[in-house]
């Protein structure tokens, strides 16, 4: 007699898995019939095991038990949430997914984790994933991460501060590279394109890197102190590689690359050793997903792949997007051990301003990267003030001095 749930699809436990060769992924999933009071959850996780993996919604026979053994999602965790709504089922699930169905390949391996299943549930939420060591020893992650970033720098353990160029676009090459050397000499330890920045009519990433570098270069000579700038060469996948190799030759010590091209493309990029310089990843692209997709999963996958910072929500921005603990928890799993990996650089963004330090800091710590366009650049008395504002915040929480008090006493 043929069972209801397939066992070779159930009949697991998460301690008896292969962790080596199989990614396990977290869901939220909750869903309603009104009037009906009884729902078969384990059939609908069947159909999204099995649509991530071997199968569709019926069985034909070349699917047999082999192939599911070998290649099929599997249950390894059911949690019933429990609610006094008689229609609903809610419960967190884990899935395993075996790797020899896709390797490295993270395209075919968003497919297993990140498909079909959000076609089955009402209200579906990917939590988390767990890489296996078998998959995760073909990645190298970040080049430089805190560590690297830092020893580039020159410093040694208070939070940077970026300034994010603004506007988004519009500007010429030389009003881009005058922007960046009024917040190099107020102390801005780095500085990035905004991610809507490209080629324009007026603009191009050759003729805006040479004009920030050499802004760079000057605010240098003043300071001693050496910014980062982060040039965005975002572009069509067959173009993007070649655009980093040039901006490197040209002299560039950083480059942004938004999410929108690709975990792959981003990873193609990271992965070259002529490429030797820090990459961050922006996150804009990402916010369509937010309901299907926890944000902490993305900051993972980002590092798997090899960014050495990204950007990351926080509830104290001007949109903000997730709840405090998904947030901070972006931050916790871009630095925790992973594998011998970088730690990464999170980066709590959007509407930020010096006043927000204290905050930031009590939840992020140290090891954060501040971003900061109209925090930084609307300063009443200009984009230098500005800068200094921010190192002053910072170096106020570091000193453990209230920033009004800080301020007064130490201009």
């Amino acid at each position: 007699m043929e069972r209801v749930h397939d066992p070779v699809i159930f009949q697991h436990a998460i301690d008896g898995i292969d962790m080596k060769n199989n990614i396990i992924a977290t869901y939220y999933m909750s869903d309603r019939l009104p009037g009906v009071d009884f729902i078969d959850h384990f059939k609908l996780i069947e159909s999204i095991a099995i649509e991530g993996s071997t199968g569709s919604w019926q069985r034909v026979e070349e699917e047999s038990t082999e192939v599911r053994e070998m290649l099929s999602g599997k249950l390894v965790g059911y949690y019933e949430i429990p609610t006094e709504d008689e229609y609903r089922k809610s419960a967190v699930i884990q899935l395993a997914f075996p790797i020899n169905a896709w390797h490295d390949n993270v395209p075919m391996m968003l497919l297993s984790i990140a498909g079909n299943c959000f076609a089955y549930s009402q209200r579906i939420r990917l939590l988390d994933v767990v890489f296996p060591e078998n998959m995760v020893k073909n990645f190298r992650g970040p080049k430089f991460g805190v560590e690297g970033t830092r020893e580039l720098l020159g410093i040694p353990e208070r939070p940077l501060s970026l300034h994010i160029i603004k506007p988004k676009m519009g500007m010429t090459p030389k009003q881009t590279g005058d922007q960046v050397y009024q917040t190099a000499i107020g102390g801005a330890d780095m500085a990035k394109d905004d991610e809507m920045t490209s080629d324009t009519y007026n603009n191009n990433f050759r003729d805006r890197l040479k004009y920030v570098m050499d802004a760079i270069d000057r605010a240098e000579k003043r300071t001693g102190k050496r910014m980062i700038y982060f040039c965005s060469i975002t572009d069509e996948v067959s173009k993007l590689h070649e655009k980093a190799r040039e901006a490197v030759e040209i002299g560039a010590n950083g480059l942004l690359i938004t999410y929108s091209v690709g975990l792959s493309a981003i990873r193609e990029v990271t992965s070259d050793p002529d490429i030797n310089i820090p990459v961050m990843v922006h996150n804009s692209h990402m916010i369509a997903s937010m309901d299907t997709i926890s944000w902490p999963v993305f900051t993972k996958l980002i590092r798997l792949c090899g960014a050495d910072q990204t950007l990351t929500p926080t509830y104290w921005s001007s949109i903000p997007m997730v709840s405090l603990e998904e947030g901070i928890r972006c931050q916790h799993v871009a630095q925790a051990p992973f594998y011998g990996f970088k730690k990464m650089w999170s980066m709590p963004a959007a509407g930020t301003y010096p006043g927000l330090t204290p905050i930031l800091m009590s939840e992020y710590g140290k090891d954060i990267i501040i971003p900061s366009g109209g925090g930084m650049l609307g300063h009443p008395d200009g984009y230098t003030a500005g800068a200094q504002a921010w190192q002053q915040a910072i170096a106020s929480v570091m000193e453990d001095v209230p920033i009004d008090e800080y301020r007064r006493t130490r201009r």
